[in-house]
């Protein structure tokens, strides 16, 4: 099975802090992820001064400041783009950003970001598909509150800009998402409808059905973490902690072992257990040579080195060639 590439999404959850930042980056490299992703937006060109938070904000952040207040708190400037990044270099992660708008697209570019994530929100903002399309490089599309429809047409405006290599994830974008909102199955519509390569961009708490998507066919895979989910901030508390991160590639990485081939057949390792689980046929009692092999003197029994029983009935009426203890493997 090929190696599910694994998103740690740092998001916003540096708080602003650049010294935070970094920590998530150390976190995420010794947590085992491929990539760690961050948010590449200017407050006043993401939203508008009416814009409300989302609910999931106003619980974790409070409902004093607005959603433009909240976020230019959060921004990441120039400078602190290529800190980050070479910090990530000097890590041995890939740095990964999803930009909000056409400048930081163009920022991105400039700084030599070579897979493009698009956030769910920018699923129907055409001017921004078609230039993400048009850098003719990897690009891994969130599919949340997005219906078929919806995705076909963003991966027209996409594959008609330039863009071939397309992953498209099913996501949830509520945080967290509750179980019976998931709808995993829905993975395998988009992969079916439209022969691309598919993930998983997970909101929900705890690890497992991301590992679910593993074994379902995600190829990419996508999720919150924290320092600490304690912290202040829109996105801490439906974020998973560096040690749950962990466990979550460790357990993703044992799931693509566990695929395996698909071929059924005897593993090496049980090939030896052969002998010992399966049976043979067996004496059930003393029997002398000369005697007609039946149902009353023979048995089967463990171990499974001697005359299979699916040939029961081809030994049944036989001659006895020679003497035999009970328990003892027939011969012919």
């Amino acid at each position: 099975m090929m190696k599910t590439f694994i998103i740690a999404e740092a998001g916003v959850n540096h708080n602003g802090d650049i010294n935070l930042a970094k920590k998530l980056i150390e976190k995420a490299a010794w947590a085992g992820a491929d990539a760690v992703k961050f948010q590449s937006f200017k407050a006043e060109k993401l939203v508008s001064k009416k814009a409300e938070k989302a609910d999931y904000q106003k619980e974790t952040t409070g409902k004093e400041e607005n959603q433009l207040e909240m976020i230019k708190k959060l921004e990441l400037d120039y400078k602190k783009h290529q800190e980050l990044i070479d910090y990530c270099q000097a890590k041995e992660i890939l740095f990964m950003s999803s930009a909000f708008d056409l400048e930081r697209i163009e920022l991105l570019n400039k700084l030599g970001m070579k897979i493009w994530k698009i956030p769910s929100g920018e699923i129907t903002n055409l001017p921004y598909l078609k230039k993400i399309g048009s850098l003719n490089q990897r690009v891994v599309m969130s599919t949340g509150m997005a219906n078929l429809s919806e995705i076909e047409a963003a991966l027209d405006v996409l594959t008609k800009a330039g863009a071939e290599d397309i992953t498209v994830l099913h996501c949830n974008t509520e945080y967290p998402t509750p179980m019976e909102d998931v709808n995993l199955n829905a993975m395998q519509t988009i992969k079916d409808a439209f022969k691309v390569p598919v993930g998983y961009s997970d909101h929900t708490l705890g690890i497992e059905v991301p590992v679910a998507a593993v074994a379902m066919g995600a190829k990419v895979i996508e999720k919150h973490f924290t320092l600490d989910n304690k912290m202040e901030g829109p996105d801490h508390r439906a974020s998973l902690e560096p040690k749950e991160l962990k466990s979550m590639i460790e357990a993703i990485r044992n799931i693509e072992k566990a695929m395996g081939s698909g071929i059924k057949k005897p593993s090496k390792s049980e090939l030896k257990n052969k002998a010992v689980a399966r049976k043979s046929i067996v004496a059930g009692e003393d029997i002398k040579a000369g005697e007609v092999f039946n149902k009353e003197n023979l048995t089967i029994k463990r171990p499974g080195i001697g005359i299979s029983p699916m040939r029961w009935e081809e030994i049944l009426g036989k001659i006895a060639k020679k003497d035999f203890k009970k328990d003892e493997l027939i011969k012919l």
